[in-house]
């Protein structure tokens, strides 16, 4: 009696044994082709590296041609081939070199545990300054946030123009195009990255293997923090009533409620000359009061008046005239009269002791 988990689990280290001659020793019927275009930039690399192409297909007995006129490679299968998968590889293979994918890269493909995907972001979002934006975003500052997806999944991505070229296992596949997806709907990656560093430790203990891991992995909430504009006219919608509207009152309607309809012609023009006048005159008033605004003066800013220097200290001129005599007598530098004659007394002591 076996465990039913055990046998639904891969066991560690066990790898899916390589396609032989002798899976399919008659080969193919068909031939199969596939052509893929490139752009004129990778015209240089590609037939640089060709050669190496052309080996590495060779050794699965695909053949490769280059067209450098129409700007096109084709990949076809031989009576040699025996491998039917070879041909939808060799295609994957020329797929990513058109999309910018280094050789040593592109070539990894051939292999069987390593698939690729290419991801078009280019119509997922509207506006070209935003999908700019979003795909910056994918890449990180200095390209860190797509190296560290790179050693989270294992994966190679490469951005190029409207597409991700990803290429690894086929459980870092399905990871990147969810990030990538996700990035381009204003989800940041670094919540990804995350839940992915997360699941990278759940998956070294053995216990956690059967067990639902929802509760340990992070639940990020949207915040809107920008809310929606509100209209400046708001259209309100009034209370239904079956009711019709009160019909508007005609002009005669009007006249007749003010007395005008039952004056004369002559009384009807005078007075509305009369209105018109008044009117006028309004204006004249108001025309001339914005005029006379020109000629009112400023406020002027009141005069401070400055104190006058006290002059009550007299100033005593024979005290300066006693120092400025002084002052001529001493030689500049020299020393006062009673320091030099103790410094003579000193002199004449010495020479008596001699």
């Amino acid at each position: 009696a076996v465990d039913e988990s055990e046998l639904l689990t891969v066991p560690e280290g066990w790898k899916e044994p390589a396609f032989t001659r002798e899976d399919n020793p008659k080969g193919l019927l068909e031939e199969s082709s596939f052509a893929t275009l490139f752009p004129k930039y990778r015209e240089a690399y590609l037939k640089e590296c060709w050669p190496l192409v052309q080996k590495a297909l060779g050794e699965h007995y695909v053949n490769a041609a280059l067209d450098l006129i129409e700007g096109s490679m084709t990949v076809t299968t031989t009576k040699k081939t025996f491998d039917p998968y070879a041909i939808i590889r060799a295609r994957d293979l020329i797929k990513l070199l058109a999309r910018s994918v280094p050789f040593e890269q592109a070539v990894r493909i051939l292999q069987d545990d390593v698939a690729c995907d290419i991801i078009k972001i280019g119509s997922l979002v509207r506006k070209r300054e935003t999908f700019i934006k979003r795909r910056a975003r994918l890449l990180g500052p200095k390209g860190s946030t797509l190296k560290a997806l790179e050693l989270l999944t294992n994966c190679y991505i490469m951005v190029q123009g409207n597409t991700v070229s990803a290429l690894g296992p086929f459980s870092g596949l399905k990871e990147v195009r969810k990030v990538v997806l996700d990035t381009m709907k204003n989800i940041h990656p670094i919540y990804s990255i995350k839940t992915l560093m997360i699941k990278r430790e759940l998956a070294k203990d053995p216990e956690l293997r059967t067990q639902s891991w929802e509760r340990f992995l992070p639940k990020f909430k949207r915040k809107n923090l920008k809310k929606r504009k509100e209209p400046k006219k708001k259209n309100t919608k009034k209370e239904y009533t079956p009711f019709p509207p009160p019909q508007p009152e005609s002009q005669i309607d009007k006249e007749l409620a003010s007395g005008e309809y039952f004056l004369k012609e002559r009384q009807k023009k005078r007075k509305q000359m009369e209105e018109i006048k008044a009117k006028q005159a309004d204006a004249i008033k108001r025309r001339q009061e914005e005029r006379n605004k020109a000629f009112i003066p400023p406020k002027e800013k009141p005069v401070v008046k400055t104190k006058k220097a006290s002059t009550e200290k007299k100033i005593d001129i024979e005290a300066i005239k006693e120092k400025v005599k002084n002052a001529k007598k001493k030689k500049l530098g020299a020393l006062p009269e009673e320091e030099v004659k103790l410094k003579m007394a000193a002199d004449e002591k010495k020479k008596k002791k001699k």
